[in-house]
């Protein structure tokens, strides 16, 4: 009889569990979001390729391509390598899911280290100007807009020389009804202002789904355009994830099976990445703190114009080769 009595909330767990899975491997979509081969190169050797380069900076004074800040990259592209952690790369976009059409609004590259004690998200800025396998130089969003997330995955390994792991393609809905799902989120707000209604202050601010979703839009009325928007989108998912391994959801069945079902319904996966592997490396991070968090941006070297007129961000190539190096040795900790 103590035996009975003691299956059944064992009984009952595995239960619980047992239809997460479910509900998990349901919801979400697999697609071949990686690449599977190798596209032309397009890096141009310094000096070389200036026509497609741009040629007004920020401040109005002309680009000399082959001087260092001019946004050539040194050489060939580099060879991507596996790295020590795992490198997955978080692609947003108003459009349809999906692999390619519209160009994507959200690239954060997540670095997790091997020891799973801190992470790292690191915003590339839509307007950077890079080359893009088999299409030339482009902002880096064209890249998903001309071959979805694999070519945009490519553009990537080539600029870091770091093999990415895994792809995550999420549409905003879902991105709202996650943040719903765990009763909102507590954001480090940098910079305020005012759109669609709400009202953003200075600090820390609880936001619930709607009002995360217009805080991750906008741009114009930012101090450093999209720049700023990225450290906004950086900062809503350090929080997302932070609450998403709390133990105020871990620990709330009703909670957990919301989140479960809302972070899986508008998303789109690698066809590598299983529901197995995906709780797996949540439950290796459930001691993070907000301070295990790092955000960082892309480094770019500073703003200019395409010989079309188009506003664009200069690539500090320099600094992504070092960017790359320390991914790859899981110690992006010392990145400066």
């Amino acid at each position: 009889m103590l035996t009975v009595v003691c299956l059944v909330p064992v009984l009952v767990v595995a239960g619980y569990l047992g239809w997460l899975n479910h509900v998990a491997t349901t919801n979400i979509q697999h697609a071949d979001l990686l690449p599977t081969g190798t596209a032309p190169a397009t890096l141009p050797e310094s000096g070389a390729g200036a026509s497609a380069l741009p040629t007004v900076g920020a401040d109005g004074d002309p680009i000399d391509p082959s001087e260092p800040g001019g946004d050539i990259a040194p050489g060939a592209p580099l060879v991507p390598a596996e790295s020590l952690g795992d490198n997955y790369l978080i692609v947003g976009s108003d459009a349809r899911p999906g692999l390619a059409g519209g160009r994507s609004d959200v690239i954060i590259l997540v670095h997790v280290p091997v020891d799973h004690h801190n992470v790292t998200l690191i915003h590339f800025p839509r307007d950077m100007y890079v080359p893009i396998p088999g299409r030339g130089r482009n902002k880096i969003n064209a890249a998903y807009a001309f071959g979805g997330v694999p070519l945009l995955v490519q553009t990537l390994q080539n600029m870091l020389g770091v093999k990415i792991d895994h792809a995550v393609l999420f549409g905003f809905e879902g991105f709202k009804r996650t943040i719903d799902a765990v009763g909102g989120v507590d954001v480090d707000v940098e910079e305020g202002g005012t759109i669609d209604g709400y009202t953003f202050t200075a600090g820390r601010m609880h936001l619930d789904g709607p009002a995360a979703l217009a805080f991750v839009r906008e741009r114009y009325d930012l101090s450093r355009g999209d720049l700023s928007r990225g450290r906004r989108q950086q900062a809503v998912v350090k929080a997302l994830l932070l609450q998403a391994v709390s133990k105020e959801t871990l620990a709330n069945p009703v909670r957990l099976a919301q989140l479960v079902d809302a972070a899986t319904a508008n998303t789109t996966v690698d066809s590598a990445l299983d529901v197995g592997a995906m709780r797996g490396e949540l439950f290796a991070l459930r001691n993070l703190r907000p301070g295990d968090i790092r955000l960082l941006t892309a480094p770019i070297s500073g703003f200019g114009s395409t010989p079309g007129g188009a506003s664009i961000d200069l690539v500090d190539w320099a600094a992504i080769a070092r960017l790359g190096t320390t991914i790859r040795e899981d110690r992006v900790d010392d990145y400066r």
